[in-house]
């Protein structure tokens, strides 16, 4: 693209333990590349299931890969993955506070206004790899969906809200993915 590819600040390691900095860099960097409109639609990923990321800064020793296989009445390792979902949705809080207090560019509002955070996990459990129930969080109100609110959904494919997202963006599809789980269309009760 014709120009050098972004080095880490000086001071900062590309490993596991910079993960909490690594994290604020990244999303300081993904709000402003909205201010800059440079981008529109961003992701940001931690990590994958088998990635073996230990989160020793919250006092966890085990990987959170290891942790997620443990049963349900282990209560020392619960109590680590509830602090490891605490510290993920608290770098989602981040993230919404920094769009929040963002002014949207040539528009009225803020960036959270204007965007939907669409936060997921690739499985419902971890320690029997379901995909029922994968809990979905929406914040912000760019879709135009109806916020404030939990919603449940028994046993409706996610390929649905896939859909509704595309749909809500202008991108009027019928399907996502296996056209098995798409028959009953976007996912309803959203606005």
């Amino acid at each position: 693209m014709g120009h050098a590819v972004p080095q880490l600040e000086p001071g900062v390691k590309e490993d596991n333990d910079s993960t909490p900095r690594i994290s604020k860099m990244q999303i300081d960097l993904l709000v402003n590349s909205f201010t800059a409109d440079f981008a529109r639609i961003a992701t940001l990923q931690y990590s994958h299931s088998v990635g073996g990321i230990k989160m020793r800064w919250l006092g966890i020793k085990e990987g959170h890969h290891e942790l997620s296989h443990k049963l349900d009445d282990d209560k020392p390792s619960q109590e680590s993955l509830t602090k490891i979902n605490k510290w993920f949705c608290e770098q989602m809080a981040y993230l919404a506070k920094r769009l929040a207090e963002t002014p949207e560019p040539g528009g009225p509002g803020s960036l959270l206004d204007n965007t939907t955070i669409i936060w997921t996990n690739e499985l419902g459990k971890g320690n029997s790899h379901t995909l029922d129930n994968i809990p979905f969080v929406l914040v912000g109100n760019g879709l135009g969906f109806k916020m404030g609110r939990a919603v449940e959904y028994r046993r409706v494919a996610h390929n649905r809200l896939h859909i509704a997202l595309a749909q809500a963006m202008g991108h009027h599809i019928e399907r996502f993915g296996n056209p098995d789980f798409c028959l009953q269309g976007a996912l309803t009760n959203l606005t």
